[in-house]
């Protein structure tokens, strides 16, 4: 799938709300810009619909014209895409405690089973928790190829549509529960970081998938109205908001998800139309988008490593101490991006591209 403006500037808005809800970790943005930093954590909400969105096309319209699945090779792809920074990030966490934004952390096993968002003790162990949203990916990168592949076998829309019904009530019934029975226990614990309540998102990007891939039609009808599905996004995410104000309550923790998601979900179906106004190219935000993954795995390191030395230099404050973060973090995330994350999606680009000429190259059975 060719790179769309419009997404691209979704991607990039949610990285920087992600920043900005962490900035908390620094000092805070102050009571002017409180509202946009409380609610910065949508913006894992936002990369969640993307990447069911993207990842769901990339299954489903093969799979709607009757082609094998491929999971080898997207298992590959993914491996390459997401790993080696991961590692690389890690390997600093845990070699250099001084680096750490928080004392504590979670053991080395965890982060390479990808287990964290399950395990963590979040009283305690609070460096690189950000990771939690990483576990999500990656349990739905191992998961819905199967049962995309499954429920193709099917053949039966019923069978696709009461599997989506299943994740939606089901998540809106199982957080119900354990907000009722949570005690004491941290609201990240229970309610936040598992996989399980956190499946909203990826499901409103399939849905969205699933419609392209499936009901062509009726998405080309969707791209005409591209507008009027960004102006009822918007309002759904705002009413999202404002229940979220009271972000561990239990109304937030049982529907606020979801609407978010749809609300969120709106945005992206219009942002894939040229039609929408948010799918003009927008300077630096391709960028933005290009480095997202290496900015949100480093960025705490960073905000770190600059709070240690402005505590030197107490004279820089304001806008030039946030002028310092952001040109660090931009810096930092590059670095990360064009020596590690950038070579090896060009090794796997080049490794798929060898396979692929072998492939075409090979003999076919009526001609050996």
């Amino acid at each position: 799938m060719h790179r769309l403006p419009g997404l691209d500037l979704l991607r990039a808005i949610a990285i920087v709300w992600v920043m900005l809800f962490h900035a908390y970790l620094v000092g805070g943005l102050g009571d002017s810009y409180a509202w946009l930093e409380n609610n910065g954590w949508m913006g894992v909400d936002l990369f969640f619909v993307l990447s069911g969105y993207l990842i769901g096309a990339q299954w489903l319209k093969p799979l709607s014209e009757g082609r094998p699945p491929a999971f080898g090779r997207f298992y590959a792809r993914r491996l390459m895409r997401t790993v080696p920074a991961y590692l690389a990030v890690l390997m600093v966490y845990f070699v250099v405690p001084a680096a750490r934004e928080a004392p504590g952390i979670q053991p080395l096993w965890q982060f390479l089973t990808y287990t964290v968002n399950f395990l963590i003790d979040y009283r305690q162990n609070q460096a690189f928790s950000h990771v939690w949203s990483l576990c999500v990916e990656e349990h739905f990168y191992l998961a819905f190829p199967l049962l995309a592949w499954w429920l193709a076998q099917l053949g039966s829309a019923k069978a696709s549509v009461a599997t989506c019904l299943l994740v939606l009530l089901g998540g809106l019934a199982l957080r119900a529960w354990l907000w009722l029975h949570m005690g004491d226990r941290p609201f990240v614990e229970v309610i936040y970081y598992p996989t399980w309540n956190r499946l909203d998102g990826l499901l409103a990007g399939v849905v969205l998938a699933t419609i392209q891939a499936y009901r062509p039609a009726l998405w080309a009808s969707l791209q005409a109205k591209a507008n009027l599905l960004l102006l009822a996004g918007l309002a759904m995410t705002g009413a999202a908001i404002a229940i979220f104000q009271d972000r561990a309550g239990l109304l937030a923790s049982v529907v606020g998800y979801p609407l978010l998601s749809w609300g969120l979900a709106l945005v992206v179906a219009a942002c894939t139309s040229p039609a929408c106004l948010l799918s003009r190219p927008v300077p630096g935000a391709g960028w933005l988008a290009l480095v997202s993954y290496s900015l949100y795995l480093s960025h705490k390191l960073v905000f770190h490593a600059v709070q240690g030395w402005l505590a030197t230099h107490p004279q820089v404050q304001g806008v030039a101490a946030f002028a310092l973060y952001a040109m660090f973090t931009l810096a930092g995330g590059a670095l990360l991006h064009y020596t590690v994350e950038g070579p090896f999606l060009r090794l796997r680009d080049r490794l798929q591209g060898r396979r692929e000429s072998r492939t075409a190259l090979a003999p076919t059975s009526a001609g050996a």
